[in-house]
């Protein structure tokens, strides 16, 4: 069996964590987060995930301060992040993008969606989607 890629997804809202987990376990090894910091401890662990999904809006570490710790990491800089918000503004997402962020969704979000454009970004690093792979 091929290995999975690994999604972290990393929310304090848990309904959006359980469609996450839900809708991905089939195609992805998924582990979910409800503070950033802990995710950051599973990657000083050597826990890397190919894909970061990470929500905005969050108590202690915002999305953006999240954004910018695992930008500013010499091991963690290379991981593509999706950033959620339930923020449409324009100037938001400006910020996250040029901050490093590969993507931005807005919540609540498709699914499918969030899958085609995890599969892009899988795509642009090199790494494929696992529907593509044929073998």
């Amino acid at each position: 069996m091929k290995n999975k890629y690994k999604i972290f997804g990393i929310d304090d809202e848990p309904s959006v964590l359980l469609i996450i987990q839900h809708y991905f376990k089939s195609k992805f090894d998924v582990k979910v987060f409800n503070k950033p910091a802990d995710a950051i401890a599973s990657m000083q662990e050597g826990d890397l995930p190919d894909i970061i999904i990470c929500d905005l809006n969050m108590p202690e570490i915002s999305g953006a301060e999240f954004v910018e710790m695992v930008r500013s990491s010499g091991f963690f800089s290379s991981i593509p992040l999706i950033v959620l918000s339930a923020t449409d503004s324009s100037e938001k997402k400006i910020d996250i993008l040029n901050m490093g962020a590969d993507d931005f969704m807005v919540k609540p979000f498709n699914p499918k969606e969030l899958e085609a454009r995890i599969n892009s970004i899988l795509r642009r690093t090199g790494k494929f989607a696992i529907d593509s792979i044929n073998e």
